[in-house]
């Protein structure tokens, strides 16, 4: 019973969120929903209480006028033009890791495209055992779930995707251009933008999931962080001066990344490589190789190969190739 109220509460949200530029009357909410106005007039009681301001006007009906700070799943879901990613969200006020439910869902069989996004992380985790925290209303902590046909060595070009997606909504939503740092960090004059952590789920040779955690620091103020960590982060805000609204941020992103997965899934990563490369930040320069178990290499980073692997070539002209490390400039 409790569930199902809450199901016409957002069902009731999302036709506000639908139709902010006009009124709509109880009637056609309640037709729409298929419950009683009287229960149509709660919910929108409770919503007003939730922290939502709705106009309501005897004859004409009702009308979202604002919403609480950060996101919600109503409004992501509103005028969302996906047809795979985010038709299903899995919304959280305040979670560990989107990336640790994410994970779990994807093992209780949860739909491919499905977005696990939340207001508030507290425990999110990078690559190599990093963290990623969200504060509450400022940034984007989410994870997609995906279950791609492809061969399992080819699921880590999804990362590469990944980052092709979020440095061209960045630029489209803000006008900042900002570089990748192979394979998985999105970088702005030395400093993390974005974060992304892609995790398999496979049998044998066949891939599950792939489950993908996107953090992004969208509306930070520049003094929230810490002065260690502003030398390493930084914001939109702090870029730009500017606050972004959160709902449209992530829905550009989504629509992004559907369209490149797309493309990738029909014709390979060779239709994603030269997006990558034009932003990659890297190429021709020498860098420091730390792998996992703490071996490090230096050399020229080439480039890489179709399959996404990073080519480093060392003093002695041979090519190293590199699957997972942290780099940093020699």
């Amino acid at each position: 019973m409790v569930q199902s109220m809450a199901k016409t509460k957002k069902a009731v949200l999302k036709m506000l969120y639908e139709n902010q530029d006009r009124f709509l009357s109880g009637q056609k909410i309640s037709e729409s929903i298929g419950c009683s106005r009287t229960a149509v007039w709660k919910h929108i009681k409770e919503l007003e209480n939730d922290g939502y301001r709705i106009q309501a006007i005897q004859k004409s009906g009702y009308k979202l006028v604002a919403a609480p700070e950060g996101l919600n799943e109503a409004a992501l879901s509103a005028g969302l033009k996906t047809e795979t990613i985010g038709r299903s969200i899995c919304f959280f006020e305040t979670i560990g890791s989107t990336q640790k439910e994410a994970l779990a869902l994807a093992d209780e069989g949860a739909a491919d495209g499905t977005v696990v996004i939340t207001n508030e992380q507290s425990a999110g985790r990078g690559r190599l055992g990093h963290t990623w925290q969200s504060s509450r209303g400022t940034n984007i902590a989410m994870s997609l779930i995906l279950r791609p046909d492809l061969p399992i060595d080819r699921t880590p070009q999804l990362t590469l995707v990944t980052a092709v997606a979020a440095v061209e909504v960045i630029e489209e939503q803000t006008g900042v251009s900002c570089g990748i740092k192979w394979p998985n960090d999105i970088i702005y004059e030395g400093r993390k933008l974005v974060g992304i952590l892609t995790e398999l789920q496979a049998e044998a040779t066949f891939v599950k999931a792939v489950v993908i955690g996107i953090g992004i620091n969208v509306n930070t103020d520049p003094s929230a962080l810490p002065g260690d960590v502003r030398r390493q982060a930084a914001s939109l805000k702090a870029i730009t001066g500017k606050s972004y609204d959160l709902v449209a941020f992530v829905q550009a992103f989504l629509q992004k990344f559907e369209e490149l997965y797309r493309l990738f899934l029909r014709e390979g990563f060779s239709a994603i490589k030269p997006k990558w490369e034009k932003r990659a930040i890297s190429l021709g320069k020498k860098i420091k190789v730390r792998q996992p178990g703490g071996t490090t290499i230096e050399g020229v980073a080439l480039g890489i190969n179709d399959e996404g692997v990073l080519l480093l070539e060392d003093a002695d002209k041979e090519i190293t190739r590199v699957y997972s490390a942290d780099i940093e400039w020699s």
